[in-house]
């Protein structure tokens, strides 16, 4: 399966990662949310993600899509094991859109945080910080 721009996916973890750059606009989204269903489809299990959006340079998206994307997200995570998505932000403030998503995924099996540090991502995800880091 060819990996989408930016991506990353290590087997022996379980672990997606996305370091997205530029422009994140709905159809890149989109492609990344296909990716993740396409690969838990042929994995047969979950995996926990990592999205480190400090290289961002813009954010097109709108209220709507994000309420869209974490109602499709919760109903089609029901009665599956938990996962983890932790989202590595310039800063919580700056991040309304990932704050969002946190929000309105809470009660289901994806449990989403934001973090400004590397490290405390790494901690939470029980991987090592190298993993992590940008290569």
């Amino acid at each position: 399966m060819k990996l989408p721009p930016h991506v990353e996916f290590n087997e022996d973890l379980a672990l997606f990662l996305w370091r997205p750059r530029g422009i994140v606009n709905e159809s890149v989204v989109n492609k990344i949310i296909a990716f993740i269903g396409d690969k838990e489809a042929r994995a047969g299990k979950p995996f926990n993600r990592f999205s480190d959006t400090q290289a961002v340079d813009t954010i097109d998206l709108n209220f709507r899509y994000i309420f869209q994307v974490a109602l499709f997200r919760r109903l089609s995570y029901l009665g599956r094991p938990p996962v983890k998505s932790a989202i590595l932000v310039p800063s919580i403030a700056s991040a309304h859109y990932s704050k969002l998503h946190a929000i309105l995924t809470q009660g289901s099996p994806l449990k989403v945080r934001l973090f400004e540090e590397r490290e405390a991502a790494a901690k939470w995800l029980g991987v090592a910080i190298e993993f992590l880091e940008t290569k």
